[in-house]
């Protein structure tokens, strides 16, 4: 280290002044110090930080400045190994220049330019000791060590006879890289006291550097959990249109814990929910994890809307008391276009009829997921063709500028325009609703409904009478052979006949035979009577004359099941189409 530093003594005739002079020069310095301690660290972005030391230290300080950060902390937010051979892998991050026209100074050393510090350089001397470097003034040989990736004549140009100091950026007992400052030749060269401001000026935006490496690495671990817990593809059911966006906060800690889903469920029907987990962070998005995993779980059973709400009420409590969330729940029949919905402390959804005019679904609120054990309550309608479901979550509608009624209204006024594109609504209101930096993120799902094609659905009705199987039968092979589906008529033909023969054995009128063509390449058969006993696999002993029947759709399909109606019951099969 080359510091000659020249120190002069005073004589007992100047003693008193140069004593104020020295406290002057303190005084001053620690008030520099002080101010640069509040202009720096203001948010936590690295590259923001960086920039505020530049502002701090340019002109006043020093003529140049230049941050080099380790590059797998920008990269990966993590420290990398330390080399056995002493170089440094290293990024500027930011500099300062100032002079009227820095352009000379920033072609040299441009921004986020990834150099590689050989051991001998002082600035990786700096960052292995841990210790700061200061050159009085620079000659030739010491500045083309510094420019080592420079044209000679530049680093000449640039560098010698001006003074130089590198400090480590170090936090938490560890070195993220280094600051350097840089006098032009011919003005007041570095001196000690200004190796002490340069390190002070370091260790403050070393903490402030880590400080948002440390969140930086906690928001993209959050992010990452999130997405890869959210839906990557939508499920497209049969009847209806999707779109949606997720858009995470953008203020501090953003990622929270908003999800959405459509789920598919037996006869082409579908199940959506919007969620909303009360928090920011890793925890939050885990929370929602679980909630989103259980919620599909138990769609699996096909259970209403409000018993759907109630068990994942359950569950959260189990799961951990402490975390509070918001969900409403929906099924859809294409058939029938009958929506059930059930809330458990949520935002309303709002339904858009087809000529624009908009509606607050009124759906009894009930308490949010972890609190209490009160019933939920399901409210049953039937959808316009052409309507629009929209469900959301607060973060769409709520902030701090704007009471949640008013959000919802400026919402309703968005979506209120008639034939348009989802995917144009979806973006269109995203961009009107969130203008600025807010501090909750935001799902929101849209599902547009329409009645079914004749190639998508075809029923008839059956009278209680066995004679009527082969009418069955016949059903069957002309709608396959208008559909196109010639190669699983024999299959659906043999699936059928035993489907309206159970009927017919051991159920009530009316019986309704029923086909849908699903999306995904699926061919779902529905017979429904009026008993709500369920048909029960068994296996049959060789003695038997009964019993086969399903034993014989279990094989032949790639799933069946039954669920209740209002007037009793359906038993469906499911079949891939080649």
């Amino acid at each position: 280290m080359n510091r000659n530093s020249v120190i002069k003594t005073p004589v007992p005739g100047d003693r008193l002044e140069w004593r104020q002079a020295s406290a002057a020069s303190a005084q001053e310095r620690l008030a520099y110090l002080n101010e640069a301690s509040r202009r720096i660290g203001t948010t936590l972005d690295l590259g923001e930080t960086s920039r505020e030391l530049m502002d701090v230290a340019v002109p006043r300080f020093a003529d140049t400045s230049a941050i080099m950060v380790q590059d797998r902390l920008v990269i990966d937010g993590e420290f990398p190994s330390r080399p056995v051979d002493g170089t440094a892998l290293v990024r500027r991050v930011a500099i300062g220049v100032a002079e009227a026209d820095p352009t000379e100074w920033v072609e040299a050393f441009p921004i986020n330019e990834v150099t590689v510090y050989s051991a001998q350089l002082p600035q990786a001397q700096c960052m292995s000791t841990g210790h700061p470097i200061m050159y009085p003034e620079l000659d030739e040989h010491t500045a083309e060590l510094i420019g080592a990736s420079l044209d000679r004549d530049v680093v000449v140009k640039l560098l010698v006879g001006g003074s130089f100091i590198a400090v480590p950026l170090k936090a938490r007992g560890r070195v993220l890289g280094c600051a350097i400052f840089s006098r032009n030749p011919g003005g007041s060269p570095f001196e000690e006291e200004d190796v002490a401001v340069a390190e002070e000026l370091a260790a403050r935006t070393a903490v402030c550097i880590d400080n948002a490496r440390l969140y930086a690495r906690e928001r993209r671990t959050a992010l990452t959990l999130q997405s890869s817990l959210l839906p990557a593809d939508l499920h497209q059911p049969l009847g209806m249109e999707i779109a949606s966006r997720y858009l995470p906060a953008s203020d501090l800690m953003g990622v929270g814990g908003d999800w959405f889903d459509v789920i598919p469920l037996p006869g082409c029907r579908a199940a959506l929910v919007v969620g909303d987990v009360m928090g920011h962070g890793t925890r939050a998005a885990a929370t929602m994890g679980q909630l989103r995993t259980a919620a599909r779980t138990l769609a699996s059973l096909d259970l209403p809307p409000d018993e759907v709400l109630f068990r994942l009420n359950r569950m959260s409590q189990d799961l951990d008391p402490t975390q509070i969330a918001t969900a409403v729940y929906a099924t859809y029949d294409p058939v029938t276009r009958t929506c059930a919905l059930a809330r458990a402390g949520h935002v309303p959804p709002v339904l858009i009829h087809p000529d624009g005019r908009t509606e607050i679904i009124e759906l009894p609120s009930g308490l949010p997921l972890g609190i209490g054990n009160d019933p939920l309550e399901t409210v049953e309608m039937v959808l316009p063709s052409g309507g629009i479901l929209a469900f959301y979550t607060d973060g769409l509608v709520e902030s701090r500028a704007r009471d949640i009624d008013l959000g919802i209204m400026a919402l309703r006024r968005l979506l209120s325009t008639p034939d348009q594109d989802l995917e144009e609504m979806c973006d269109v209101t995203i961009n009107s609703q969130r203008p600025g930096h807010e501090r909750d993120d935001i799902a929101l799902l849209l599902a547009r409904v329409h009645e079914l094609a004749p190639d998508e659905i075809a029923s008839c009705s059956l009278p209680a009478d066995p004679r009527f199987v082969s009418h069955a039968r016949r059903f069957v092979r002309a709608t396959l052979a208008e559909w196109g589906l010639g190669a699983v008529r024999d299959t659906t033909e043999l699936v059928v006949s035993e489907l309206v023969t159970n009927a017919l054995k051991h159920g009530w009128p009316p019986i309704e035979l029923r086909l849908l063509r699903g999306r995904g390449r699926t061919l779902v058969c529905e017979v429904a009577d009026g008993s709500p006993t369920v048909p029960a696999l068994r296996t049959p002993t060789s003695e038997d004359d009964t019993g086969r029947g399903l034993q014989l759709i279990k094989r032949l399909t790639y799933r069946w099941g039954t669920r209740p109606t209002p007037l009793g019951k359906i038993v469906w099969v499911e079949q891939r189409l080649p």
